[in-house]
């Protein structure tokens, strides 16, 4: 399946059937006159956080959604037919902006959040409505409201406990694949990981997903490599996992590169508790490590881990430092919950 996190789609409620002008003309009905029904409403369009997905790539193939028509109303006080409502099944995760692409309408974050996005038209009255005193045969009924149509975006940002981030091969996807289940294709060349993967990352019995995104250079904010197409996935995580490679001849530039293009990204992403791993250290000596350690550590301005995928050495002390940013982050939101709110009338 191929990954999509963005998609248009172009949505339309359904209009509302019209009122019904009719008259009772029954032999022998002593009192005869208006019965006209009114119409029927026409049908919403929805979107839902369902479980199992994890791309929009269905909505390259369907774009466009259209809602039931209600029916109109008949004689004999008979009500038009209720149109069908349709919903847009999207994975958790997904944002819902407007045509402009920058205002959100809604963030399903929950497996189950719903809302509504275009509501169905309301149906006219019939000429029963209509019927008074002085006008007791009216021949008018309302015609049914017409639908909303609508032009959306769909934007999905994975949920994940961590991030990881860094410059093209340095790392990111052997980590993911040595810590977990996910697969991700890895090779000796740059821009290997061409979409982002999820994988659960277990350590001390406990567990949390990780999220790793394409490769980041200098001017990706501008639009340079893969650019910072990626970053919305790691916008919701709550520890950023920077991985430096080791055997590069400019360490300190890889980092501050990585640094820079998080804040130019915005989104709080630069401020985000993050942690430092210098990857690759199988391949250097006990000096060549201390010499590397030490020029990452006064580039970051914090504590470096060594680490490396490929041997495993490490990786556990880094899995406990993301987890134990994991809990804090918790610690705090469930903090937050039970925050009195203040009394409002």
């Amino acid at each position: 399946m191929k990954f999509l996190d963005l998609a248009k789609v172009h949505i339309r409620s359904g209009a509302g059937g019209a009122g019904c002008v009719s008259f009772r003309r029954e032999k022998y009905v002593e009192y005869g006159g208006p019965d006209g029904g009114d119409g029927g409403g026409g049908g919403s369009v929805w979107a839902e956080a369902v479980d199992g997905l994890n791309t929009l790539i269905d909505f390259r193939y369907q774009q466009h959604f259209f809602a039931g028509n209600g029916q109109a109303g008949m004689g004999k006080q008979r009500t038009g037919a209720d149109g069908k409502d349709i919903v847009l099944h999207v994975p958790a995760g997904t944002e819902i902006l407007d045509e402009d692409q920058e205002t959100v309408i809604a963030d399903l974050t929950q497996v189950g959040d719903r809302v509504l996005l275009a509501e169905g038209g309301n149906g006219g009255w019939g000429n029963l409505h209509f019927k008074t005193s002085v006008n007791q045969a009216p021949r008018r009924a309302n015609p049914g409201q017409p639908g909303v149509e609508r032009t959306l975006w769909l934007r999905l940002k994975l949920i994940a406990d961590a991030g990881l981030v860094g410059l093209p091969n340095a790392g990111k996807s052997t980590f993911l694949a040595a810590t977990s289940n996910a697969r991700p294709k890895i090779a000796d060349y740059p821009f290997t990981t061409l979409h982002p993967n999820l994988g659960v990352v277990g350590v001390d019995d406990v567990e949390f997903v990780v999220a790793d995104i394409p490769g980041l250079i200098g001017g990706a904010h501008e639009g340079r490599g893969l650019g910072d197409l990626f970053l919305g996935h790691v916008e919701r995580c709550a520890v950023l996992l920077h991985l430096v490679d080791a055997t590069s001849p400019s360490i300190a530039e890889d980092y501050r590169t990585i640094d820079a293009e998080l804040a130019a990204y915005g989104g709080a992403l630069a401020d985000k508790p993050r942690v430092t791993a210098l990857n690759k250290v199988d391949a250097l000596d006990g000096d060549e490590r201390a010499a590397a350690r030490a020029e990452l550590e006064t580039a970051a301005g914090a504590p470096v881990y060594l680490m490396s995928g490929v041997s495993h050495e490490g990786v556990t002390d880094v899995l406990r430092a993301l987890r134990a940013q994991i809990d804090a982050d918790r610690l705090r939101h469930a903090d937050a919950e039970r925050e009195p709110q203040p009394w409002q009338p």
